[in-house]
């Protein structure tokens, strides 16, 4: 006699084969907002440098930022730039390679940046503290550290 069905190894394997197709598929689909989520999470990392910086050179300095920083949201000057003009420049954070090696560029850049830009905006606040903006974050993010 003959017994008619599925064994259990049968049917294991059909829903192994099932899942990895539905993984592939979900990943297939939306891929734009994996690679948006990659750059929000470089953005987070890149504020976070850039403002543990400026803090640095406050505490190596007597208290005192960087006298380019203004109150106003002024996007940073990159590294090395040819001129900074109508950007705020933060070379003494970046000189010698004491704080920081170069000032980190959003992935966007250089589609999204000013010209000699870096993407990140810097200013003060009416209580002296430091703000730090990513404003080109994707996915409706809001990315800005003060500190």
């Amino acid at each position: 006699m003959k017994n008619k069905g599925f064994t259990l190894i049968e049917i294991l394997v059909v829903i192994g084969i099932i899942a990895i197709l539905a993984a592939v598929a979900i990943v297939a689909i939306n891929p734009a907002r994996q690679f948006a989520q990659a750059n929000n999470a470089q953005r987070w990392s890149n504020v976070n440098t850039i403002l543990n910086a400026v803090y640095q050179y406050a505490i190596d300095n007597n208290g005192s930022l960087p006298s380019t920083i203004t109150a106003v949201d002024t996007e940073i000057c990159e590294t090395n730039a040819a001129s900074c003009t109508g950007l705020i420049d933060l070379s003494d954070i970046t000189l010698n390679e004491l704080y920081l090696v170069s000032m980190p560029l959003d992935p966007q850049c250089p589609d999204a940046c000013l010209t000699d830009g870096v993407g990140y905006t810097i200013s003060t606040s009416a209580n002296g503290r430091v703000i730090v903006i990513a404003p080109d974050a994707q996915l409706g993010e809001t990315i800005k550290v003060t500190r």
